[in-house]
């Protein structure tokens, strides 16, 4: 099974105590989130699974942030996840490789006007392996797109988080119905290719 590893949205502005919109500062320093999405990328990297990264982000016009969703809209009126800004950069804890894929995304999903679908094809993916935030907005948007596009899919589930731990539960109970849960310690033990 040729498989797809994805950290999606651990940047500044959502993860650090400085970020402009920093809705997961508090539950990233609460819980080991981002060493446990390490740890699966570590692992994918030696098993010589592809590695990839996903960033939220709009230039500095925001021409592709909808006025519609109050989501960006409160983005837009914080300065909020401009690319090229140290906002939109990867959180210093967070492992990127600097050969490793960089998807941009201007929605919830990883897969909505991006070319995450174009780099799965190319890599013959059957399989992702999601680590992120928030699980109900990022991960659960890309698992259930990944899911109708007939990927298996995988959700880390100690490697993601959401602001309050009651929509992380509740997220992964619906989860469960279309992706596999699994925890860092439990992918990282697999041993096939």
């Amino acid at each position: 099974m040729k498989t797809v590893v994805l950290s999606i949205d651990f940047i500044n502005d959502i993860c650090h105590p400085d970020g402009k919109i920093a809705s997961m500062a508090t539950a990233l320093r609460d819980r080991p989130v981002i060493a446990r999405a390490n740890q699966v990328l570590a692992w994918a990297r030696r098993r010589g699974h592809q590695v990839a990264h996903v960033k939220v982000g709009f230039d500095s016009a925001y021409a592709h942030c909808p006025d519609t969703s109050p989501l960006f809209g409160a983005a837009k009126a914080a300065g909020a996840l401009r690319l090229g800004s140290w906002g939109t950069a990867f959180c210093d804890d967070l492992e990127v490789a600097e050969d490793e894929p960089v998807i941009v995304k201007h929605r919830v999903s990883a897969f909505y006007g991006t070319d995450l679908e174009t780099l799965l094809r190319a890599r013959g993916a059957t399989r992702l392996i999601l680590t992120g935030v928030s699980t109900e907005l990022a991960i659960q948007s890309t698992a259930r797109e990944g899911h109708d596009r007939d990927y298996a899919v995988i959700v880390v589930s100690d490697a993601c988080a959401s602001a309050e731990p009651a929509l992380h539960d509740a997220s992964l109970t619906t989860l469960a119905r279309i992706a596999q849960l699994r925890s860092a310690a439990e992918v990282t033990a697999e041993e096939t290719p």
